[in-house]
């Protein structure tokens, strides 16, 4: 594992996207993981302008994003399909036929879930997987649990994340209660893995995640067995891992 603390906020999304665009330039038709939140965001930002300026291009890149809501159809102002068309999607050069979002709206768990793999199998496996890291170890929507789930599948957020993402709604009671995640297993199957982690509410999961003991209370902590994964931290997110980095 390459664990970074960057020397800003700013910092931490041009590293993080330096990642990306090595990727694309190593394998214009790459396979990319993609990730939603706050944190993701000033990465996009660094690609959009990158593209603009030709130093990278996406028109023969594949992308599977880790999650959705269940509920949600892919208009909703706060699904993750209209999040990545307004962060990246719009503003890139990528066929938009090639990117994929679990299907929120439609309520056949089962089949949105097995849909998923097929496709990303179809495609040949993910090159490199974007993560983001939520207060409470989660990867995806993969909450803490007793095991590690292994396929893309439905799950109940729990309410630190609820309570997390209520931001975003106009209230907390209208938040999905559920989304649709890729697996531990799947996320674990991306040749290389890259996880971005800003502010100092992280700073504690961080510590714990990647210097602390793998179990499935804190899901993160299993990509300390993964061959090829990168984890850049702004200061604030990497306080209590400085003897570390």
């Amino acid at each position: 594992m390459e664990f970074i603390i960057a020397e800003s906020t700013e910092d931490m999304s041009r590293r993080a996207a330096d990642h990306i665009a090595a990727c694309l330039q190593a394998d214009p038709d790459c396979v990319l993981g993609l990730a939603t939140g706050t944190t993701p965001i000033g990465l996009y930002a660094e690609l959009v302008e990158d593209c603009a300026e030709g130093k990278v291009s996406f028109a023969g890149v594949t992308t599977f994003n880790l999650d959705e809501y269940r509920g949600l159809a892919p208009e909703h102002d706060q699904s993750y399909r209209y999040f990545m068309k307004k962060h990246l999607f719009d503003h890139v050069d990528i066929d938009q036929a090639r990117t994929h979002v679990p299907e929120g709206a439609n309520p056949d768990a089962h089949a949105v879930c097995a849909a998923y793999e097929e496709a990303i199998a179809a495609a040949g496996g993910v090159d490199m997987q974007l993560l983001g890291l939520g207060p409470n170890g989660h990867i995806g929507f993969n909450e803490p649990e007793d095991t590690f789930p292994a396929t893309t599948h439905c799950v109940d957020l729990t309410q630190s994340t609820i309570e997390a993402n209520s931001r975003l709604f106009e209230c907390i009671d209208d938040v999905p209660r559920q989304a649709y995640t890729m697996g531990i297993g799947t996320i674990m199957a991306a040749r290389s893995v890259l996880m971005v982690v800003e502010g100092a509410h992280k700073a504690e999961i961080v510590k714990k995640a990647f210097f602390g003991p793998v179990t499935p209370q804190v899901p993160a902590s299993i990509l300390q067995f993964h061959q090829n994964v990168t984890v850049i931290v702004d200061p604030a997110a990497g306080e209590f891992c400085r003897d570390k980095a």
